[in-house]
């Protein structure tokens, strides 16, 4: 059972991010947030400095917890990123991940290319047998996708491991990590497979005969047909949005 600091903490990032509590609005003091949550003032701390290391607040000693704007706010952390992606700017937030991939990943490919070790390739081509074979296994059993979207990740990752940019390694990280959180929400398996391996291996193949243009051009197709289940994902949301509106409508 997670601890009960934690309990709180995900429901004020939930009403934060949703919105329910906007920026600028006060927190409730130590005491008060303990009391509506039958919890210790001692676990409403722990919940106020998990919530300000995230930067959604800001604590001032005698002012109390203030709610900061998005801009502040860590985009990478797992339950920030869970949170949103259960609200209606989820598509937004997706769509944020990937202009980040779009603007790392494809040069990444084509430094790949230039610069890949015996080594690099090694780790690329292995990664590709993964999602090779978790791809088989997902087709039989739905349970093994999340295989796959590991065996993708970590195709990625060696693909800017290949660029030999430690600086780079360092810098998508984080939105590979975050990626891991938020790729399920992409999962299209009936295509997935049958467009993503090919177009992992084209990307696999530029860089291991050191075609930087065609490594560049592959990995820009590839995020692109990425984006296009990103459109579809955001009309699907807006399309049920809609629709539980008109249900909320007819019941008033």
């Amino acid at each position: 059972m997670p601890r009960l600091h934690r309990q709180v903490m995900s429901f004020l990032i939930r009403e934060i991010t949703s919105g329910a509590i906007a920026a600028g609005a006060a927190l409730p003091r130590e005491a008060d947030l303990a009391a509506e949550h039958g919890v210790s003032r001692g676990v409403a701390r722990e919940c106020f400095r998990g919530l300000e290391e995230r930067g959604l607040i800001r604590v001032k000693h005698g002012r109390g917890a203030t709610v900061l704007p998005s801009s502040e706010w860590d985009m990478f952390d797992p339950e920030v990123l869970g949170a949103l992606l259960e609200g209606s700017e989820s598509a937004r937030v997706l769509g944020e991940y990937l202009e980040c991939r779009c603007i790392l990943e494809i040069e990444a490919a084509a430094l790949a290319a230039e610069r890949a070790t015996r080594e690099d390739l090694d780790a690329l081509s292995a990664a590709f047998q993964r999602m090779t074979t978790t791809a088989e296994r997902a087709r039989l059993n739905p349970a093994a996708e999340e295989l796959y979207q590991e065996a993708d990740i970590a195709f990625h990752r060696a693909v800017i491991i290949a660029t030999e940019n430690r600086a780079l390694a360092r810098m998508t990280e984080p939105i590979h990590r975050g990626l891991s959180a938020a790729v399920r929400r992409l999962a299209r398996p009936e295509e997935r497979f049958e467009r993503g391996l090919p177009e992992h291996e084209r990307i696999l193949l530029a860089i291991a005969r050191r075609q930087p243009d065609e490594a560049r051009a592959a990995m820009r197709d590839h995020l692109a047909t990425v984006e296009g289940y990103l459109r579809e994902y955001g009309r699907a949301g807006a399309k049920a949005r809609d629709g539980a509106t008109a249900r909320s409508s007819l019941h008033r």
